[in-house]
């Protein structure tokens, strides 16, 4: 099931992007909703600096997730 997608979700790109130089699996930060399935994102070097900016549809992003689910692992 795909995750919906919210303002300030980091997401990866499912596919390649040629003309602006991304490549699939590049991670961005939605920084706007422009529709239900249009989203602004930009994307940013390891030192904070942006490199890319534009709209993306839903179809062309992936959320990522880091706050796992809590696993308990037994001493």
């Amino acid at each position: 099931m795909k995750s919906k997608i919210e303002l300030l979700d980091t997401v990866a790109l499912t596919q390649d992007i040629p003309q602006r130089g991304l490549r699939q699996g590049e991670v961005g930060t939605v920084v706007e909703v422009l529709a239900p399935d249009a989203f602004e994102v930009e994307f940013s070097d390891n030192d904070g600096n942006s490199y890319a900016e534009f709209a993306l549809a839903g179809d062309q992003l992936i959320v990522l997730h880091n706050q796992g689910r809590g696993w308990k692992v037994a001493a």
